[in-house]
């Protein structure tokens, strides 16, 4: 298959930090020039970028691949309609520092479970940043077995609410190039590739409305009454399988239904104190655009077992 790739050395600042923080309604305070100081114990020295982000840079990076090394043809003609995206956070990418993407070899699997795959990474002036696996599928690879449970029209359903007789807690949004534009611009991502008014072209990338989920989390932990200063939760990871054709047939204004399930507690002797989420993003049909497990750990967890 086709060969590894590295880009050249990429510098986020904090006018891109804040471009994908408004974009996405992501009010976290680890990304606040001005409010990150307020996080009990908070180890960075400064405001960090977001994990959705780093994320979209990734997909822009795997586009580019692609395109170079002509696998469209191959991903089409084997149906390889979901894109899942498999993450591992290490570390934080601040202002000013300089970051690569590095792209391994796609490994193709042909049969019944045909995937098209490639280890991913970024690194950072201090090492691996966040690693894990991009993978064109022709099924959801995360909560593809987990059916939802039976939902009311969610037109009629309050914004920033629990949804009656589940464990969601329901976020409405709308689509908007705008902000896309400006997601993709914070990710060091070209634009032009995605949105041409000249040309027509609206193409939603896949992780910019998979990235509100972080507003929804947010919302839901603010109704709940969370203390986002003294008791600051951090990604740990993210499994994303979103669907490629409903992504592709986004408009501006479309309405996506966010849905957060309560968080279930992972036990590891390795990394205690971990919080799974289940998350989904929903169009007006019904039809489900991306499924998505967050993993999340308090700051304080970390900061104890990463203590000598």
């Amino acid at each position: 298959m086709s060969q590894s790739n590295t880009t050249e050395p990429l510098t986020f600042q904090q006018i891109h930090i804040d471009a994908a923080r408004n974009s996405s309604d992501d009010f976290n305070l680890f990304h606040d020039r001005c409010k990150w100081a307020r996080i009990h114990g908070n180890p960075f020295g400064g405001p960090i970028a977001l994990g959705f982000q780093l994320e979209c840079l990734i997909e822009d990076q795997i586009r580019l691949y692609r395109d170079q090394h002509s696998e469209t043809a191959l991903i089409e003609g084997h149906n390889l309609h979901f894109s899942n995206y498999q993450f591992t956070f290490a570390s934080v990418v601040k202002p000013g520092e300089t970051v690569q993407v590095e792209v391994k070899s796609s490994q193709f699997k042909t049969g019944e479970n045909c995937t098209l795959s490639n280890r991913v990474a970024i690194k950072g002036p201090s090492g691996l940043v966040m690693f894990g696996f991009k993978k064109e599928s022709q099924s959801a690879l995360f909560l593809n077995s987990a059916p939802l449970p039976q939902l009311p029209d969610l037109t009629h359903q309050p914004d920033r609410s629990y949804v009656a007789g589940t464990r969601f807690f329901y976020k409405r949004k709308f689509m908007s190039t705008g902000n896309a534009k400006n997601f993709l611009s914070g990710s060091l991502a070209d634009q032009s590739a995605y949105f041409d008014e000249i040309e027509e072209r609206v193409n939603f990338p896949d992780i910019y409305p998979a990235g509100l989920i972080s507003c929804a989390l947010l919302e839901r932990a603010r109704h709940n009454h969370h203390d986002f200063e003294r008791e600051p939760m951090v990604y740990t990871s993210h499994n994303l399988s979103i669907d490629r054709r409903l992504a592709r047939s986004l408009l501006s204004n479309d309405v996506l239904h966010l849905l957060v399930d309560e968080p279930t507690a992972l036990t590891s002797e390795k990394s205690p104190h971990q919080y799974l989420h289940h998350c989904y993003g929903l169009l007006h049909s019904g039809a489900i655009l991306f499924r998505a497990e967050i993993t999340m750990m308090p700051l304080a967890a970390i900061l104890k077992t990463t203590r000598p």
